[in-house]
């Protein structure tokens, strides 16, 4: 399959790379039907995280169908259309259990490297180096989404792709700054 990889800082290259596995009972594997560019994905490029590694696939926001299911997976089934959020959560730990799934205790190989830059841990995020999990990212045919039942989303019938792909990322972080804030219907804001 053909992926967008990171070649050193501000190098990308569009290579040829073999396809996805399961690896893990709840994995899910997803042909990417649309994919975003996300201003995280700069900070890679530009050199600005530390653990890249040369032929890493950036991308963390998309949506696409779903072609394979791990024999733990029982939510999603071959065919279905999803959007997948870019962090991967466990959904059994106590941080998932409590809706915290940015912090999973079980999706980051990288915990040391993570506190130090962060002061915790976070849960693994997809296509975001290896600080991050060292998951391979959706700017790419297809990508494997551990976790899928917790990941991943079910798109209805009728919503193109370039209009759900926002869920995956957009969406949820400026829902996320709202609810932080407190804001109520018709209240102005501005944003810059």
């Amino acid at each position: 399959m053909r992926a967008l990889c990171w070649e050193g800082v501000g190098k990308l290259a569009v290579r040829d790379v073999p396809e996805p596995r399961i690896r893990a009972e709840g994995d899910i594997i997803v042909k990417v039907r649309a994919s975003s560019v996300c201003g995280s994905d700069l900070h890679l490029i530009n050199g600005y995280l530390p653990a890249m590694r040369e032929g890493d696939i950036l991308g963390h926001e998309f949506t696409g169908e779903v072609v394979e299911t791990g024999p733990g997976v029982q939510r999603l089934r071959v065919g279905d259309r999803v959007v997948v959020g870019s962090v991967v959560a466990c959904g059994g730990c106590w941080y998932c259990r409590t809706e915290q799934f940015s912090l999973c205790d079980n999706s980051n190989a990288q915990p040391v490297l993570t506190e130090k830059l962060w002061g915790h841990a976070p849960a693994g995020i997809l296509g975001y180096s290896h600080a991050a999990g060292g998951y391979s990212g959706s700017h790419a045919e297809y990508i494997r989404v551990p976790f899928g039942d917790v990941g991943a989303f079910p798109v209805p019938d009728g919503v193109p792709d370039d209009a759900v792909v926002f869920a995956s990322d957009a969406l949820p972080t400026g829902w996320m700054a709202a609810d932080f804030c407190g804001l109520k219907g018709g209240e102005v804001v501005a944003v810059w």
